[in-house]
């Protein structure tokens, strides 16, 4: 079984008979994500099984469960974080209530309507079974605009700090374009959210002068290309990128090696230069430099993948700083998901 196979079997270990999808079998990691499942689903979005159909139906009904949150907050914007749609949830699709969690994550609402809008439009999939399915996403763009998406500080890709995100609001932008053609969306939603993007380029957020999550507004999301893509890219590679992955920025305290000793409770700078390596930066730096169609790099960060990968291309959440040693949430889903669409878009640039 080649490297592919082994990613696409990992895959399938990870989704649940609901359809929903594991980040990881480690404990840490042993519920669903939105953003996760997602991303975990683009592989199968180009091809001919139900399987990405069945997937964001899957979602479709956790929305469906908590339409009655949806409903308040397409009027009145969250305040408290347990009033935002929750990005976390158990594996049957039920919010989890007994621990704190950053649930204002826009990002995972606007990935979701992003694979909604390709799904149907770039490969005709079926995903909407009834008019309550169609009524659902029309709600979703209602709340995102009810939050002020382009100017509400949410937790972010990495589930921290509420702040100003260019990457959540990148997503949200992508998701409202993608669905605007079978959904209601104002002009002036999208145009806001484009306003933001230009005014933080090229950083990620006020306090993240570079970030690994920006990686997400060249690839999948196509909001940035040429000169602007590079920029991007470039600085990315001169300040995150290390032996095993990228780091997602300077002074990441989550599985640093200080953490265990030191917890995470100070100043960025204290983590400088012991900040984990995550293993789906790889890949995700590949298909960027594709999008730019330099199949040079596209490659070189290919291989890089699979020389980080273990047995049966197994890929670790991240390495700890400057070892081999991965972190616990090993296999992550959305590592196996970046290297098969790595893979799979080489293969076919080459034919």
């Amino acid at each position: 079984m080649d490297r592919l196979q082994e990613s696409y079997q990992l895959l399938n270990q990870l989704r649940q008979p609901n359809h929903l999808y594991l980040a990881s079998q480690s404990k840490e990691y042993h519920y669903f994500w939105i953003r996760d499942a997602v991303y975990m689903s683009l592989p199968y979005m180009t091809k001919e099984c139900d399987t990405f159909k069945k997937t964001m139906q899957a979602i479709l009904d956790v929305f469906r469960r908590y339409e009655w949150k949806i409903n308040i907050h397409t009027n009145q914007r969250p305040q408290a974080v347990y009033e935002y749609l929750h990005a976390r949830y158990c594996p049957d699709g039920y919010e989890i209530h007994d621990q704190e969690w950053g649930h204002a994550q826009h990002d995972m609402i606007g990935a979701f309507l992003f694979a909604v809008g390709s799904g149907i439009i770039e490969h005709k999939k079926p995903i909407f079974r009834d008019d309550r399915d169609h009524q659902i996403v029309q709600k979703l763009v209602f709340y995102l605009i009810c939050c002020n998406y382009w100017e509400d500080e949410d937790n972010g890709i990495w589930e921290e700090t509420k702040e100003l995100h260019a990457s959540s609001v990148g997503a949200c932008v992508a998701g409202l374009k993608a669905v605007q053609s079978i959904i209601f969306v104002p002009q002036e939603a999208i145009d806001k959210g484009l306003e933001t993007l230009d005014t933080l380029f090229p950083r990620e957020s006020y306090t993240k002068d570079v970030d690994l999550a920006q990686l997400s507004l060249i690839y999948p999301y196509k909001l940035y290309d040429g000169d602007k893509a590079k920029q991007i890219i470039n600085r990315v590679e001169r300040s995150l990128l290390r032996s095993n992955g990228v780091i997602r920025y300077q002074g990441d305290s989550y599985f640093s090696k200080f953490e265990q000793s030191h917890g995470r409770c100070h100043e960025p700078t204290f983590y400088f230069g012991t900040e984990a390596e995550w293993t789906f930066g790889l890949p995700w730096l590949s298909l960027c430099w594709l999008s730019l169609n330099d199949e040079e790099r596209a490659i070189h960060y290919l291989e890089r993948t699979k020389q980080v990968m273990l047995e049966d291309a197994v890929l670790p959440e991240a390495y700890f700083a400057q070892s081999n040693d991965p972190n616990p949430n090993t296999p992550l889903g959305w590592s196996s998901a970046m290297y098969i669409l790595a893979q799979e878009n080489q293969r076919d640039t080459a034919v």
